[in-house]
């Protein structure tokens, strides 16, 4: 196995401490599943060291539980989801552009589907005979910190008791790598990343949500006009599910390419519905052509791949892609049409300019 320093060179490192990074898009569309080396990784505090003997999940709401990994491994069902993770930022970039944001330069890559392997959560606070009610919260403590507390985040109780909604000890059939959440973490399909917590050392049933800083006060999405100064954490919007989006993985930006058969490739989300169709322009989208999509049937919560094939002349062109999803809905054009100071859930088209020789 590749050691984190090697694992690190892989990728488009935004930061070390805490460590945040991407892979290169073209290598990020070879494979449907994403290798746990090519996963994007977003931390918030240094990585915990933790030992898989003195691990220990406390759970809380009606009978308290602490359970020790190989209670996890043999009390409960194996489960496993195909799933798509993704960054509440991805594509911060394309809105730096516009003007300012907060938040790492992430391009498309802050991005992966993984086969996760665990259980239900469900079935943990059955056993932990937690009362149910709409008004419930599933509230997680990791053991990574972030300005001196616990990172701490939590989800709705009905999409805690949701069949796809597991705690995660292994990403396509090996135990999870440290920056991954080694060795167990939360998996919550459909939703940005944040709500799926690595590292995981508490679970807490509770009739509000946690109020922890990173629930209550981040991944807030605001109106363009709010500045830091202005936001309110009370009126932004907290992000859980993710919206329809896509981006193009080949060529790059700035690529030279010849004159001809071009081929594009990318992929699309859609959170909980699917995508329908995916539009590809090599003329900035004044016209369009419909690409060939790519997507497994028993995997409604992972993303589609597609292909077009354009006929490009010499000179610059600009790419663009959108998608659409089951329920009609399609991706605004412009960068500016989502701007927000916290560079949040940028859903433009997905553009990349290239020059044709």
């Amino acid at each position: 196995m590749l050691s984190l320093s090697e694992r690190m060179a892989r990728l488009i490192v935004h930061g070390a401490t805490p460590y945040n990074a991407e892979p290169p898009l073209g290598r990020l569309r070879a494979s449907y599943r994403t290798p746990a080396a090519d996963f994007y990784v977003r931390s918030h505090g240094e990585l915990p060291d933790l030992e898989t003997e003195t691990w220990r999940l406390t759970v809380e709401g009606g009978v308290t539980l602490e359970l020790s990994l190989d209670d996890l491994r043999t009390r409960f069902p194996r489960a496993t989801v195909t799933a798509t993770m993704q960054c509440a930022g991805n594509r911060r970039a394309d809105l730096r552009a516009v003007a300012p944001v907060s938040g790492d330069p992430w391009q498309a890559g802050a991005i992966g589907t993984a086969e996760w392997t665990g259980f239900r959560l469900g079935d943990l606070l059955r056993m932990a005979d937690v009362a149910e009610g709409v008004d419930r919260h599933v509230a997680f403590e990791s053991h990574d910190t972030v300005d001196g507390r616990p990172y701490g985040v939590s989800i709705p109780f009905a999409k805690a008791m949701s069949s796809e909604t597991l705690l995660a000890y292994a990403m396509n059939g090996e135990a999870l790598l440290p920056e991954h959440g080694f060795p167990v973490r939360a998996v919550v399909p459909g939703y940005a990343g944040v709500r799926s917590p690595k590292w995981l050392r508490r679970i807490t049933v509770q009739d509000h949500p946690s109020e922890n800083p990173i629930q209550a006060g981040d991944y807030k999405l605001y109106p363009p006009n709010v500045t830091a100064e202005t936001a309110d954490p009370v009126l932004g919007h907290t992000i859980d599910a993710m919206p329809l989006n896509a981006a193009i993985c080949e060529p790059a930006r700035g690529a030279v390419l010849r004159a001809g058969a071009c081929r594009v490739r990318g992929y699309a989300v859609a959170g909980d519905r699917s995508v329908i169709r995916v539009d590809v322009s090599g003329d900035g989208g004044r016209t369009w052509i419909q690409a060939t999509l790519e997507h497994e049937p028993d995997a409604p919560f992972a993303w589609t791949f597609w292909t077009a094939e354009l006929d490009l002349p010499p000179g610059e062109h600009d790419l663009a892609v959108r998608a659409w999803d089951s329920a009609g809905q399609t991706q605004p054009a412009l960068p500016d049409d989502v701007w927000n100071h916290k560079g949040y859930l940028c859903t433009c088209w997905h553009r990349v300019r290239v020059r044709v020789t």
